[in-house]
């Protein structure tokens, strides 16, 4: 059981992470809603963007999300031409996705805008804070994805 004063700091942890993340979002958000896209659309766009030739079945996995929950923002972002399916080299059953330029440079316009927020908390933090920062969420990271020791 948790006790009163731990709780409440845990509280209060909880709403710090809410509102940074409403933060971290934010500018990428308001990016995204000028094309009719969402996070689920900047998580795509980010993953594919960070590992080129990403096969579909990997893309779930990193996602953890469903077939049918991939399939609508997937194609969408297929028929927007940011994101290409090209068959595999060795499987051509396989596809194979890649950001076009366009969706380079949309991704890059988000990731930008979220690197920019992360750089300034961690330069008016220190590196001592974003060390801190950086253990908690590994581990809150290997605890979601059920990998924590």
């Amino acid at each position: 059981m948790v006790d009163l004063k731990s709780e409440a700091e845990l509280r209060e942890a909880i709403e710090l992470l809410y509102f940074a993340y409403r933060g971290f979002t934010e500018r990428a958000d308001r990016i995204l809603e000028r094309r009719g896209l969402g996070r689920t659309h900047h998580r795509i766009l980010y993953f594919v963007g960070r590992d080129p030739d990403l096969q579909v079945r990997d893309l779930l996995k990193v996602l953890a999300v469903s077939k049918q929950a991939l399939n609508a923002p997937l194609r969408q972002l297929l028929e927007m031409g940011l994101v290409a399916a090209l068959p595999g080299a060795k499987d051509r059953r396989v596809r194979n996705l890649q950001l076009t330029g366009e969706g380079r440079r949309l991704e890059a316009e988000l990731t930008g805008a979220q690197a920019r927020y992360l750089d300034a908390a961690f330069r008016a933090a220190g590196p001592l804070a974003e060390q801190g920062w950086r253990a908690v969420m590994a581990d809150l990271s290997a605890s979601a994805a059920g990998t924590r020791p």
